[in-house]
């Protein structure tokens, strides 16, 4: 599962790195806060893993 946007692998990594303990977890906000709380670190992987070329800032909630 792919990212949709740098926004959003940017949140993904950002909970990657609070699961794994390279962060404390106060440090998340809002997304990134959520994703840690919801996704599997494989889940969180795949999101951060995503190349940033080529996508938008953001995709709007439709």
């Amino acid at each position: 599962m792919p990212a949709h946007s740098k926004a959003q692998q940017k949140a993904a990594g950002a909970a990657l790195a609070a699961k794994r303990g390279d962060i404390p977890k106060r440090d998340l906000v809002s997304a990134s806060k959520d994703m840690e709380k919801s996704m599997t670190e494989k889940e969180l992987h795949e999101l951060a893993a995503t190349r940033r070329k080529g996508k938008p800032d953001h995709v709007s909630r439709d």
